[in-house]
């Protein structure tokens, strides 16, 4: 669990210097292009979960982050001996996790900023902790399945 929290930690860390940096240097809603008709950055504010989904309800966001949280390190800390790969996952996953549980917290809403235009359609726009959120979970899904996949095949031996 130590490494875990190194891990976390520093993905923590990461995403708090990069929307401090967004919040000092980007006015509020305006479009700086980085990359013509594919990537911009834009300092807005998210206040409900993915895609916006239940915008407004930063108390039950709150809430629910909380037990989930819970619950995941109930999970991690019944394995001591976590191979790297699920240390990583398990880190990036908490650390995204409380990195924007910790804006929902000091503002109410979620500092996004990461903003990709592809084949014409405008990707909703998100931010370094959503993007570890996303790779510790496919991580994970590809362990899960890696796993069942080496237990098949020495079952069917």
């Amino acid at each position: 669990m130590k490494k875990i929290s190194i891990v976390c930690l520093i993905v923590v860390i990461i995403d708090r210097l990069l929307k401090l940096l967004v919040n000092s240097t980007l006015d509020f809603l305006v479009r700086y292009e980085v990359i013509k008709n594919f990537f911009s950055l834009i300092n807005c504010h998210n206040k409900g979960a993915a895609f916006s989904i239940l915008n407004g309800n930063v108390l039950f966001l709150i809430f629910i982050t909380i037990v989930a949280l819970y619950f995941i390190i109930l999970y991690i800390r019944k394995e001591n001996d976590y191979k790297l790969i699920n240390t990583i996952s398990y880190g990036l996953l908490l650390g995204g996790i409380i990195g924007n549980l910790i804006d929902r917290i000091i503002y109410g809403y979620v500092i996004d900023y990461l903003s990709f235009t592809i084949f014409n359609y405008n990707f909703p726009i998100f931010n370094f902790a959503d993007i570890c959120i996303v790779i510790g979970a496919l991580l994970l899904i590809f362990i899960e399945l890696r796993g069942e996949k080496n237990e098949s095949k020495s079952s069917s031996k």
